[in-house]
């Protein structure tokens, strides 16, 4: 399922710091009413409901929900991409139309492309890479998957709100804030019935059971109940993202090393102190260990991996890679500047795991 609706499309917008605080209070609690955001920002209800909309008109800040990455529950995987140089645009736009491909990057580096691949099973991810083969222009890729996942972007902050306004934040956040950890335990598997809500919180993770009902043509009740069950299965993991343009940290890097087996635990906690880090996961491959960081400067790169050395014993850092474009973010299609283009690709994994 692929909606669209056009965002992004204006001149840059001017984001200020009360936009800021708006993003960072929906990254900790995505579905906040905006009476209870009212209560710890300061600000009138109607005045945040109508800065959201400004946002995420201009493609500045989106709430989406995907199913987790957990391995424990599904399959993730990290896939490098190589293609025929004149092909590379309609190779990349093949590759974002498929749904389990949930975030495609375009790399400065021996590959073209690296994937972020959700499936519900292994044999389901074997099913989406044998569609590669059929896709012209693409010569080769290569696959890594996780065996765990440390740390997700789920848990990125943008961190402008005080102490007092995280600890409250926390307390009002609803049972779909405490499933964006990979910890979280899945429950019961969900009804076929249920599963027509999901691509509508794919799209806006903020839309209200009253909404996905008309879209439905279902009662308010039904949907309401179906929405609360989907909500404290764990099966989704909801997110406020922001426009990298936006956030301060406009480089993304991507680190491929070697950590001993036994310290991968060890450096995962480590690189919880890093407010940078956007990913950390055990891998098969190559390497067995990937660290993905939003950073401010190219010359941040050398300051990040000496302080990944000074921090995790052992670690060999084996490659790094910098992002040039990311076309496809967790379902989302980016505008070139990074802002959402309103086109929403929705991510399915066929998981058995999600139905009853």
């Amino acid at each position: 399922m692929q909606d669209s609706c056009r965002r992004g499309e204006g001149g840059p917008l001017d984001v200020t710091e009360e936009d800021l605080a708006l993003i960072n209070a929906l990254q900790i609690a995505p579905r906040l009413s905006w009476a209870d955001a009212a209560e710890v920002l300061g600000v009138h209800a109607t005045t945040l409901a109508a800065r959201w909309e400004r946002l995420t008109a201009a493609g500045a800040a989106w709430v989406t929900a995907h199913p987790m990455g957990d391995p424990q529950k599904m399959c993730l995987a990290f896939v490098d991409v190589e293609c025929e140089l004149h092909r590379r645009a309609e190779v990349t736009q093949a590759l974002a139309a498929v749904p389990e491909i949930v975030t495609v990057e375009e790399a400065a580096s021996n590959r073209d492309l690296m994937l972020t691949v959700i499936t519900g099973s292994l044999q389901h991810f074997t099913a989406v890479a044998s569609k590669l083969h059929a896709i012209e222009g693409l010569v080769k890729y290569q696959t890594s998957l996780a065996t765990r996942l440390h740390t997700g972007a789920y848990a990125w902050r943008i961190n402008v709100l005080n102490r007092s306004q995280l600890q409250a934040l926390r307390a009002l956040a609803g049972p779909e804030a405490a499933a964006s950890a990979p910890s979280a335990a899945v429950g019961e598997p969900l009804p076929a019935s249920h599963l027509a809500i999901l691509p509508f919180l794919s799209t806006d993770g903020r839309a209200t059971a009253a909404e996905i009902a008309r879209a439905l043509d279902r009662h308010p009740a039904t949907v309401q109940r179906q929405l609360n069950r989907v909500l404290a299965s764990g099966a989704l993991s909801f997110r406020c993202e922001i426009a990298q343009r936006y956030s301060g940290f406009p480089v993304t890097c991507h680190w491929f090393a070697n950590v001993p087996p036994g310290q991968h635990e060890a450096a995962a906690e480590e690189l919880r102190g890093f407010r940078n880090v956007r990913l950390s996961a055990s891998t098969t491959g190559r390497t067995n260990f990937v660290i993905i960081m939003w950073l401010q400067s190219l010359a941040d790169v050398m300051t990040a991996e000496l302080a990944l050395q000074q921090r995790i014993p052992g670690i060999e850092l084996v490659e790094s890679v910098v992002m040039l474009r990311t076309v496809k973010r967790v379902g989302w299609m980016l505008n070139p500047d990074s802002t959402a283009s309103g086109d929403v690709v929705a991510v399915t994994t066929g998981a058995p795991e999600l139905v009853g």
